[in-house]
Parts: C-alpha cells; structure tokens; sequence
C-alpha cells in the first residue's frame, strides 16, 4: 500500500494477515465505532511525558512494550488512524520510523474519512495477541535542539513551526520564553487538511508550502509544542518526498532551555 490510502482502499484489505490497523482517536470515540479489527492505542504511549519537554520519545525498553501490546509483528503493514484530522496517527507513524518498521500507511482523513464514506464500523473489542518483538531506537528521523543551534545559519535547512499564529509571533506563551526558533516558517498543521474533503490532506499542498518557502530542495525539521501537530507536518511531508525529520523536544525545550535564541 502507498503512504497515504483511501477508505475504500484500506476496506478491500481488511481480511489481510498482515495488515495491522492502529486507532490514535480519543476512547470514547473509538467505543462509538471503529474500524473492524483495528487495535486502539492511547496517544500517551507515544511520548515520554517527563516535563518540561513531554513529547520527547520514551525509552527503547518502554515502547518495546508498547508495540509488543499491540501486537506488532516486524511482518505487518500498519496503518494508522485517528479522530482529529492526521496529528496522532502522524506521530504512531514517526515512531514506526524511528524503531525501523518501514511498512506502513496514513488512512487520509482518518476516523472522519471512514465514516464520511459510510464504511462498516465495529463497536466490539479487539483482542491482540502480543507479540514479541524487540525495538531498537535510529535517532536519525529526529533531530535534537544543539543540531538547529548549529544549522541556524544553512541557507538549506528550513524549520517548519506547526503551531498557531499566537504561538508562533510570541503573542500566546507556553513556555518561559515566546516566538519562535529564528528563521523558522509557520504554517499550522490544520492548514494542511482540507475540511471539504473529511480532513483529507490538501491535494494542493505541495504548492501551499512552495510559496511559503518549503520544498523539496531543503532539509527540513518540523516541531509544535510536544511533536503532536508536527507528527502530521512530518507525514505531510513525507506524502511529498520531502526531507524531512522531527525535533520531539519541540517548543516546550526550545523555550525553557537558557540559551536558546527566539524570534518574536
């Protein structure tokens, strides 16, 4: 399967062995309906939790035991999905990448897509078998805060801020210091979903970030606040060919470490 698939293509392969349907959207939506056999997977598991940077990769020997609750096997394709548009599900898909499992897909438009398309939806549990597979961390889809320090001045490396406006111009403050990495473009992840189309990701996106100054010519790293937007900037631009990584430190390290530089 591509990256990025369809409802109706994701419903043709339900009955696949190896297909492993991973569900990032709230409890209570996932208990009102889900897709058939998809497994259901708090977001929490994804992030270290530790202030003052929460989204920061917990251990290797911690999200061993995330995915072998799961049930990932090194043999699954997964797809993940969730309730708000792509953030989570971009996140579950980042964290596939940084422990090495290449096999995997975006179901565009998530939980809102399936129902918008009126595909079967399954208010039983799912039961899953552990497994017992063994995660390894590459740190190379990620990068960490010296790293931007030291590229700052690269005229090809770009730094693509997901957070809102008020984030970004210092105007809302969530961390001992406001504004943004220097040089860094914004453009909020909800901007990359088409509302039209069940939060699809925007058939114009390439174009969209190519007039703000984000290509494929650059390298680039995208963040938030704690790499939960920026787990769909890092996917949409994956969906584009881009080089692209993630700071999962995000603005809740950049802003409270002392020597940081910041834009307002």
């Amino acid at each position: 399967m591509d990256l990025i698939i369809e409802p109706e293509e994701l419903a043709a392969q339900l009955e696949h062995e190896e297909l492993l349907v991973v569900d990032l959207s709230a409890p209570q939506n996932y208990l009102s309906g889900h897709i058939p056999g998809a497994v259901h997977l708090p977001f929490q598991a994804l992030m270290a939790g530790t202030p003052p940077a929460p989204g920061k990769l917990p251990s290797a020997e911690r999200l061993t035991e995330v995915f072998r609750s799961i049930g990932l096997r090194p043999g699954h394709h997964a797809v993940a999905c969730d309730d708000e548009g792509g953030g989570w599900a971009g996140r579950f898909l980042w964290t596939l990448e940084v422990i090495g499992h290449k096999n995997y897909s975006y179901l565009n438009g998530g939980m809102q897509a399936w129902r918008g398309a009126g595909l079967p939806l399954s208010s039983e549990p799912v039961a899953t078998a552990p497994s017992d597979i063994e995660v390894r961390i590459d740190p190379s889809p990620l990068v960490e805060a010296a790293e931007i320090q030291q590229r700052l001045q690269d005229p090809d490396f770009r730094i693509w801020d997901a957070r809102s406006p008020q984030e970004y111009s210092g105007e809302r403050v969530l961390a001992l210091k406001g504004g943004h990495i220097p040089g860094a473009i914004n453009c909020e992840w909800t901007q990359m979903m088409d509302p039209q189309r069940d939060l699809r990701i925007r058939t114009d996106a390439r174009e969209f970030l190519a007039r703000l100054g984000i290509d494929n010519s650059q390298k680039i790293v995208t963040h938030c606040q704690s790499h939960h937007r920026s787990g769909f900037t890092w996917l949409v631009g994956r969906s584009l060919g881009f080089d692209i990584r993630a700071y999962p430190g995000s603005w809740s390290e950049w802003g409270n470490l002392p020597d940081t530089p910041v834009e307002q």
